[in-house]
């Protein structure tokens, strides 16, 4: 398993931008998704590129509460279905199953989302995965 990154949902992109540059962290990629509606910002310190934290600017957001603006933490791993079925089999909900064979989604017992993601291609779809049901948002 190797960590990929944290995110946080932010409202101010270029007030967030200049905190993170102040701190020494540097943009490393953009993506604007027109369709989705949303900005990814990724941002890591000059020389640890590895370990990295994504800004996720929803353009039509009013405001977050309760903590929401803190969105996952992030890693891949080497197989997406044996890591879930290890995860189901002690106890934990698979909140967002691998259906695609690329990602999922789970919660670590105080509620903060952990996205998994397939290292290297995505593995080919494949049952229990394609009928189980999103248990919840992620």
């Amino acid at each position: 398993m190797k960590y990929l990154h944290t995110m946080i949902r932010v409202s101010h992109v270029e007030a967030t931008l200049a905190f993170f540059e102040l701190l020494g962290l540097k943009e490393l990629r953009r993506v604007d998704s027109e369709a989705g509606r949303f900005t990814l910002i990724f941002l890591a310190a000059p020389g640890d590129e590895d370990a990295q934290v994504e800004l996720t600017h929803n353009w039509d957001e009013a405001g977050y509460t309760g903590g929401r603006n803190f969105g996952h933490l992030a890693y891949a791993v080497d197989d997406i279905y044996a890591t879930c079925a290890r995860l189901a089999a002690g106890g934990v909900t698979i909140n967002r199953p691998p259906r695609d064979g690329h990602m999922a989604f789970v919660r670590t017992p105080d509620g903060i989302s952990v996205e998994l993601l397939q290292a290297g291609a995505r593995l080919t779809p494949a049952e229990p995965w394609l009928s189980m049901p999103n248990t919840g948002s992620w």
